[in-house]
């Protein structure tokens, strides 16, 4: 005789009712344990909610509009720059693209320099890195490591000693896999938000603002460097042709000064005023020419220039992680009374 296939016994929905209700007495007579575990388990909860060191959180966000970068209308102009060695083309455009500014804040030299600014706290002025090494205690901490309470951080960095560059090493991957964290908000927009953790309020706040600021004004920086070398070299060049422009308008009043009344037989004696003349139109020309491009220059550094505002900033009191003393009873208690109840159901259906 061939064996039938098994099938999974089906249950009614009665039979499933009867069940519950048979779960339901058998937990009545438990009733005792679990009202005793959630008693424990509220305990635990609002304890936790009492004793629990709130956690702060520092928010920034800000839209970040690239600049066009392109040489646009420029063309016309190009040869002209280059003939003195001036390249009119975009600035940063090729160093930096928008996304690019999220790793900048997890980079070593921004967070590195963040924790080396000074700041307020409680009308005493404190080095950032000073603070967090305190608030954190980390001077016990790590006392097995390095002695903290010899290392001076406020001397430049080119004097930094190896075990203050460990410090800063150390603290640096800290804060980026705990603490900071940077990311667009939405991958469509351009807006961006970098938000900072930390038991410290006064801290979180501090180190938020000035990574903001000193990024922010790194990114701008090195997206326009090229630009603004040009503008500054445009600069100096139109102010040295007009100086000698200057120089050659005035040889002209000399030269005609020295012979005021010239005598028509002797045309050597126009030689000098007209040389000078001859100077002041080329110096004319070329003062001309490399204004067009100066101009031109600084219309590239504007363009090369992202746009950088920011939305909104952290402002006290900071967004905390508190939770309510009865929320954390209400949790705790309900949370053990669930778990006894699975444990003694369990234990039931497999005696």
């Amino acid at each position: 005789m061939p064996e039938q296939p098994y099938k999974p016994e089906e249950i009614s929905l009665q039979d499933l009712v009867l069940k519950l209700k048979g779960w339901y007495k058998y937990l009545l007579t438990k009733w005792l344990v679990i009202v005793l575990a959630g008693v424990i388990g509220g305990i635990l909860g609002l304890s936790y909610a009492y004793f629990k060191k709130l956690t702060y959180t520092a928010e920034c966000t800000f839209v970040l509009e690239e600049g066009d970068g392109g040489g646009g209308g420029l063309g016309e102009y190009a040869g002209l720059a280059s003939m003195v060695g001036i390249d009119l083309g975009g600035g940063g455009g090729g160093i930096f693209k928008g996304d690019n500014i999220l790793q900048l804040y997890k980079s070593r030299k921004m967070i590195e320099e963040t924790l080396l600014a000074k700041d307020t706290f409680n009308n005493k002025p404190q080095l950032l890195i000073n603070r967090f090494i305190d608030f954190y205690e980390l001077q016990d901490k790590w006392i097995k490591k390095v002695d903290l309470s010899k290392l001076n951080f406020a001397v430049p960095t080119n004097k930094f000693t190896r075990a203050q560059d460990s410090v800063i090493n150390q603290l640096v991957i800290e804060i980026n896999k705990k603490y900071l964290n940077v990311a667009k908000i939405d991958k469509k927009l351009s807006i961006i938000k970098v938000s900072f953790n930390s038991k410290d309020e006064l801290f979180a706040k501090s180190f938020t603002n000035n990574i903001v600021q000193k990024v922010n004004q790194f990114y701008v920086e090195t997206k326009t460097k090229k630009s603004a070398e040009n503008l500054a070299i445009l600069q100096k060049q139109t102010d040295s042709v007009k100086s000698v422009l200057n120089n050659s308008i005035g040889g002209v009043a000399l030269a005609i000064d020295a012979n005021p009344n010239l005598n028509p037989a002797f045309q050597t004696l126009r030689v000098p005023s007209q040389r000078r003349q001859v100077d002041v139109q080329a110096s004319g020309a070329v003062y001309q020419e490399i204004v067009k491009n100066l101009e031109m220059a600084k219309i590239t550094f504007r363009k090369d220039k992202p746009l950088i505002q920011i939305i909104d900033e952290p402002v006290f009191p900071l967004e905390s992680d508190r939770i309510g003393r009865l929320i954390g009873l209400i949790i705790g208690g309900g949370l053990s009374c669930f778990i006894v109840a699975l444990f003694l159901i369990t234990k039931k259906l497999l005696e």
